[in-house]
């Protein structure tokens, strides 16, 4: 029996997902949880085989979660399942450490798929967005976004949605200064000067809600 937790700020999503994964008979979902904070603590309490997480979460997000989950526990297999599929953002929950990628996009049974895939210690990425990885797309943009670190996108994300360097301190357990000295760093990293370019450039890469990527 594959035992799965699922962690998505959306009890619908949530709710399908359940009712999707238990129609097979060798997954079963022991929990639930509606933000990374809750989804470490679930993790800790239930061991799951596979977790499944999305990346856009109020406060610290999906990144945030399989990093404290990596770090607890270096094999733990991760599966992330989001609407946000672009390259820049498929490559780094890859290199943070996901097994899996789902876009939300994708047809139900590949989360059925992936599921089985990443319990057998295998990586999976839905379909199509398996080429672009393997051919390398990438432009100038994303290539800017991948140099910046685990600590510096989560900022760059919290920042872009529209958090305030105090609110960005209190979620990411910082100082202010330190958010201040990263903010300064991120821009230089993205090319940008403002915080409305650095807005446009999340949208368009799909790390935000927003326009389309490029």
């Amino acid at each position: 029996m594959i035992r799965v937790l699922l962690v998505d700020d959306h009890p619908v999503v949530r709710a399908g997902y359940l009712r999707l994964l238990t129609q097979d008979q060798d997954i079963e979902v022991v929990a639930e949880a509606n933000n990374a904070d809750q989804g470490y603590q679930a993790y800790v309490t239930h061991a799951p085989d596979v977790t499944i997480t999305d990346l856009s979460m109020p406060g610290v997000g999906g990144l945030g979660l399989l990093q404290k989950i990596l770090a607890r526990e270096a094999t733990a297999r991760v599966l992330v399942c989001s609407m946000y599929d672009s390259t820049s953002v498929v490559q780094r929950a890859m290199q943070t450490g996901a097994m899996g990628f789902v876009s939300k996009n994708a047809q139900p049974e590949e989360l059925v798929r992936a599921v089985h895939a990443v319990f057998r210690g295998e990586n999976f990425a839905t379909p199509g967005l398996n080429d672009e990885l393997a051919a390398g797309v990438q432009t100038d943009e994303a290539s800017r976004i991948a140099s910046l670190t685990s600590r510096e996108y989560e900022i760059f994300r919290l920042l872009a949605q529209g958090n305030s360097v105090a609110e960005c301190a209190d979620v990411m357990h910082l100082s202010q200064k330190t958010i201040s000295n990263h903010q300064t760093q991120i821009k230089e990293k993205l090319q940008v000067s403002t915080l409305a370019a650095m807005v446009h450039l999340a949208q368009r890469h799909q790390v935000i809600e927003g326009q389309s990527s490029v």
